[in-house]
């Protein structure tokens, strides 16, 4: 039996559902490019097509050392919500949600996005204060939140147990908006729209080096060859801080692996995603039944994309207890994906020591849902020098101790 590379699987996949027909990550580079962006993930591939769409900047190569949307866009649990405390956050995460409802139509590709609304459990008294506090601060941002009762989580979602002995729900952050999307989908059709526009996509191509020149950027070295370049953008999240060091500078993050599993098909039996921090879980249906189960990170560096035993038992002996329903259903599969977290809980979109270079990383647990507002804002930073929606975002607020602290929104709930 013919065995078959991940690189070629996803390729065909890709080939199928988009009916691209381009060679497909084959393309020589070019000599030079105005931009280089190194990661085909969802904010590398977002950050190449709004440079293109909002800036008619088309000479871009986008370089993946795997394969398109192979890394954390392909591994995550695919939730999308805007419901952060602080301004800047609420922004971008805004920002992002309010692009996902038009994103199909803007790629004219199906990005499969269902607003079915996103619940952040209270099951303390201190969460209660908490999501309150979210819930005003959301108002004054213009972001549609409210804080519900138990009857009204019930009603929303009758599978869950809110009387559970040792975590009863006493009320939820419900952001009717939010909802979720299908990841795949999110990647290739961006990667079609940047492909339409004459960029090349260059897979299985790692950067090796970054060349400088008088502290300015002039190229990338790859396992391809070298590539000139007049602007490099780096957005390859958990990698981030080993990019940087080619370039001669440090990112104050740390990666570690985030898991998730998902379980066998069922019947519909919840159209709403439930996060619950404190038991550290969160729950959705996909669309072909599964339910889609994760928790927290690791609790040491790493970069493994594997999933282990004791994640499994940690988040589903809790998941049980709140959702009695789930306790017999067999696990189909587990994974990891490798995860940049900041100090502040919140991401760096910002210009660097190297003139020319571009860094877009921190998103930690909470990427997928930032994808086409990061992207926006990035592409605008690329171009212009600045954009509103990264100022606060720069490397420089942790040596001005100016941090957007966003550790009870972003610590477990994606």
């Amino acid at each position: 039996m013919k065995r078959y590379s991940a690189f070629a699987i996803a390729r065909e996949a890709f080939r199928q559902h988009t009916g691209w027909t381009r060679a497909w990550g084959q393309a020589e580079p070019k000599p030079r490019y105005d931009v280089i962006v190194v990661g085909a993930g969802g904010h590398g591939l977002a950050t190449a097509y709004y440079l293109g769409k909002n800036f008619g900047i088309t000479n871009v190569a986008v370089l993946e050392k795997g394969w398109l949307g192979g890394g954390n866009t392909g591994r995550n649990t695919t939730i999308i919500r805007s419901n952060y405390l602080q301004d800047p956050s609420a922004a971008i995460y805004e920002k992002s949600r309010s692009l996902y409802e038009t994103l199909s139509q803007d790629l004219n590709y199906n990005v499969m996005f269902s607003p079915r609304g996103v619940m952040m459990l209270a099951q303390t008294q201190h969460e209660i204060r908490g999501y309150q506090r979210t819930a005003h601060a959301n108002s004054l941002q213009g972001v549609t939140t409210e804080f519900i009762t138990p009857q009204r989580v019930k009603e929303l979602c009758p599978i869950m147990n809110i009387d559970g002995p040792r975590y009863p729900v006493l009320g939820a952050l419900w952001q009717a908006r939010g909802g979720t999307a299908r990841h795949d989908a999110v990647a290739w059709g961006y990667a079609r729209a940047c492909a339409d526009m004459g960029m090349d996509i260059i897979q299985q191509c790692e950067v090796t080096g970054v060349v400088t020149e008088g502290g300015k950027v002039t190229g990338v070295n790859t396992s391809r060859g070298d590539i000139k370049c007049n602007k490099l953008a780096m957005v390859v999240a958990g990698h981030a801080s080993v990019l940087a060091q080619k370039a001669g500078f440090q990112l104050p993050i740390e990666s570690v692996a985030l898991q998730a599993l998902v379980s066998e098909p069922i019947k519909p039996c919840m159209d709403v995603v439930v996060m619950a921090n404190t038991v550290h879980g969160y729950m959705s249906q996909s669309d072909k039944g599964e339910m889609v189960i994760g928790g927290g990170t690791d609790g040491y560096n790493n970069y493994t994309q594997r999933g282990s035993f004791h994640h499994i038992e940690e988040t589903v002996r809790a998941l049980v207890e709140t959702f009695p329903i789930v306790g017999r259903l067999k696990m189909l599969r587990q994974w990891g994906g490798i995860v940049d977290v900041t100090g502040d809980r919140s991401p760096i979109l910002s210009k660097t020591p190297v003139d020319g270079i571009f860094v877009n990383c921190g998103w930690g647990t909470g990427g997928f849902k930032a994808i086409p507002g990061s992207g926006w804002a990035m592409a605008e930073l690329v171009a212009k020098g600045q954009s509103p929606l990264t100022e606060e975002f720069s490397m420089n607020r942790f040596r001005h101790g100016k941090f957007i602290d966003e550790s009870v929104a972003a610590g477990v709930a994606h």
